[in-house]
């Protein structure tokens, strides 16, 4: 079953786990031993990896990392009323070759994918959402990432890939399968005004910090439509974290980047989801247990998913036509959640990345202002991506 790659869980983790309520989520997993081996994934709906990996960090000084600290704080926390069983598969040790742990990583969320089992990446260097897209070379034609980022991560894709260029490998390399990439928390004193231009003219979508920490709910209809969630512990605010974690006073405090961990849970799309950039340390730190809570709210939110895209019955939803100049938006309600989409239309003389129309999560204020003569942004991009 290609799990070959994967080492164990540590004793000492193992050893503390025995010492929790049987309540506790540690008790309550599925866990890759040394004595027992990979546990059976019949039914098991997540899988945590951790990827030992960090050589590709523009910043690495030979440092060796273990998530144990995590582990054993994810361990003893007490699971909420979820119906989704969770395995610890252990880590991926640093290959012989950085492009060893590159297959590793994709050759495992591959099989992971096919099982329709949600990998929860915990790792090293960011440059580990490459393998984690490429994952899906075979899996399926069009691909949206979601980046939780004070930084792009553009880089110069001319030059060899690092945790602050891998998007610009994804977007140049073939094959071709990024749709959509999506900004949240970016602080644009850390990204030149070339890679805000280069956003722009690809209709990527990018969200400040401040935009987002003023209304957290804008993050939910740009997960709704992510694949992949990859979150960089550097758009944390430096008073959160741990002293070898610190990168900037800025960011997101431990609610607001638990509420997007949530956020990205909730989406029925996202099947993979990873926190990057993490430094083992030593000493008493708070970095562990904020980690554990991001994966605890994602868990959560996966068990709080609902089947609401449905609009083969017009009992499912109502429907909404909205006249702007020349064009007609067309929206959807759902009547389940209240959630709301815009359809894209299908543009039949243009060698589009879309096959049929296809609708895209937004806000009821997406609906509100279209009603005012205004044209929602996301649809614009979204429209503009469809026509090139």
């Amino acid at each position: 079953m290609n799990f070959n790659f994967l080492s164990p869980v540590s004793d000492a983790v193992l050893a503390h786990n025995e010492l929790l309520s049987q309540q506790a989520l540690g008790k309550k997993m599925e866990i890759h031993s040394a004595q027992n081996g990979i546990p059976d994934l019949d039914g098991v709906k997540l899988a945590i990896i951790g990827v030992q990996e960090s050589r590709n960090d523009v910043n690495y000084m030979g440092e060796e990392l273990s998530f144990d600290a995590i582990r054993i704080a994810l361990y003893s926390l007490f699971p909420g009323n979820w119906h989704t069983t969770v395995a610890d598969l252990g880590d991926i040790p640093a290959g012989a070759s950085i492009d060893d742990t590159y297959y590793a990583l994709q050759t495992i969320i591959s099989v992971l994918l096919e099982k329709k089992i949600i990998p929860i990446i915990i790792g090293g260097s960011q440059d580990l959402t490459y393998a984690n897209y490429r994952a899906y070379d075979t899996m399926s034609p069009m691909v949206n990432i979601v980046n939780v980022d004070s930084n792009f991560d553009l880089g110069d894709a001319s030059v060899e890939m690092k945790n602050n260029s891998f998007l610009g490998k994804i977007i140049l390399e073939q094959p071709y399968n990024l749709f959509n990439y999506s900004a949240i928390g970016y602080q644009t004193y850390f990204n030149s005004q070339e890679e805000i231009d280069l956003m722009d003219k690809l209709y990527f979508e990018a969200y400040r910090l401040g935009e987002v920490t003023y209304n957290i709910n804008m993050v939910e209809p740009v997960m709704r439509d992510a694949h992949i969630v990859t979150m960089d512990l550097k758009s944390v605010r430096a008073a959160e974290v741990g002293a070898k974690q610190k990168y900037s006073p800025n960011g997101f405090n431990g609610k607001e980047i638990c509420a997007i961990a949530r956020y990205a849970g909730i989406s029925n799309k996202v099947s993979s989801f990873g926190i990057y950039e993490y430094k083992s340390t030593n000493e008493l730190d708070a970095t562990p247990m904020l980690i554990s809570q991001m994966i605890w709210y994602f868990i959560e939110g996966i068990n709080c998913r609902v089947n609401d895209d449905d609009f083969r019955s017009s009992d499912n939803h109502q429907k909404f036509n909205v006249l702007i100049e020349d064009d007609e938006l067309i929206f959807y309600k759902s009547a389940k959640t209240g959630r709301w989409w815009i359809e894209i239309p299908f543009l039949p003389n243009v060698n589009n990345k879309l096959k049929k129309h296809t609708l895209l999560p937004c806000t009821h204020d997406d609906y509100v202002e279209a009603s005012q003569g205004k044209i929602p942004e996301r649809w614009y991009k979204a429209y503009k991506k469809n026509s090139f």
